[in-house]
């Protein structure tokens, strides 16, 4: 039952990944590919009927997390305590952007939301990368199961390391090129005229970047934590899931100047979600490893609920998700096809 449940919050913060990852990278690159107030209006347009609703994915794993896994969310809530803070602030900074940049007609105005927009999503995707990156690393956990983390001490990745290291700092830069390119894939699916050909171009000069980094994160990763060779020796059929993300990422490139744009943009979910079902499955059973002694690490079996609130709550789960994958569904379906700026309220 507990390894249902670790599979069952991988793929939420996986969804959540996939489908808020192309309006935070819609986010970062307008101010880049947009040149015009319309054309500005067309990107925020693109996400305007979905990008809060994409949220409730993150709102949902963050309370299935705490009903299955409640160890681990004390802990991590705690010890991470300050840049959840910085996230959450962030997270309203672009949330009031989209809304409050058309109320007052200025030229100060406008520009002004339009830079928080695009500074927010990015240090969103920063700071969710360097996340990932900590739960990767390990974290110095005590017998209690707690920890606290500096921001950032001396940056070098070991048992005195902060939030930020060199190593954190280099998943944070890659999720910030892997959202960029999954939103400009996004803005190119559905825009069209020169948006669109300016965002394709720039997914394909952002493509090179991710290639680079993808390679120096999976070198680095393999090095900072010895656990991930090990789930991988130890259960060869699991490489299918970084065989799922080598697949997206050649594809991306190669279905990149298609005109639609779907199948590109569909080779970036699967890129997404298979980097991070590597991960999770390279870190199991071990949901928040202790860098400082690895029998203190929180696993599915020293954090988990009781087994009877997890066979009940398990009955209850599968048609709330169901109802909200519906929900999800027909909303897509029904906003489905290029953005038309004139019908636009952004």
């Amino acid at each position: 039952m507990e390894t249902i449940w670790f599979c069952l919050v991988a793929v939420m913060l996986a969804v959540y990944v996939v489908l808020d990852g192309f309006d935070l990278g819609a986010g970062i690159i307008h101010l880049f590919v947009a040149r015009t107030d319309a054309e500005r209006r067309a990107v925020l347009g693109s996400i305007g009927p979905v990008w809060d609703g994409n949220e409730v994915w993150l709102l949902a794993g963050g309370g299935t997390l705490n009903f299955a896994f409640p160890a681990l969310y004390a802990s991590s809530f705690s010890g991470f305590y300050l840049p959840l803070m910085m996230v959450l602030w962030l997270l309203i900074l672009r949330g009031i952007s989209i809304e409050f940049r058309n109320h007052i007609q200025s030229l100060a105005w406008q520009p002004l939301w339009d830079a928080v927009f695009a500074g927010s999503s990015a240090l969103i995707a920063i700071f969710f990368g360097a996340a990932l990156g900590n739960v990767v690393r390990g974290v110095p956990l005590d017998r209690s199961g707690e920890f606290f983390l500096p921001l950032w001490t001396d940056f070098t990745a070991g048992k005195d390391a902060g939030i930020l290291d060199w190593y954190t700092i280099l998943v944070g830069v890659a999720a910030l090129l892997t959202l960029t390119l999954h939103g400009s894939l996004w803005v190119a699916l559905k825009t069209e005229g020169a948006l669109e050909d300016r965002a394709r171009r720039f997914a394909r000069r952002v493509w090179w970047g991710l290639l680079v980094w993808v390679v120096l994160v999976t070198l680095a990763s393999f090095r900072i934590q010895p656990h991930l060779l090990a789930s991988f020796a130890a259960r060869p059929w699991g490489y299918i899931f970084p065989l799922l993300a080598i697949v997206g990422l050649i594809g991306m490139r190669a279905l990149g100047g298609r005109r639609g744009g779907l199948e590109a943009f569909l080779c970036s979910c699967l890129f997404i979600l298979g980097m991070l079902t590597s991960a999770a499955f390279g870190l199991y059973p071990n949901l928040l490893p202790s860098n400082a002694d690895p029998a203190l690490s929180l696993t599915i079996l020293n954090a988990a609920a009781a087994p009877y609130g997890l066979r009940i709550g398990l009955v209850w789960f599968i048609p709330g998700m169901l109802l909200t994958a519906g929900y999800f569904v027909y909303t897509y379906r029904n906003f489905a096809g290029k953005v038309k700026v004139q019908e636009q309220s952004h």
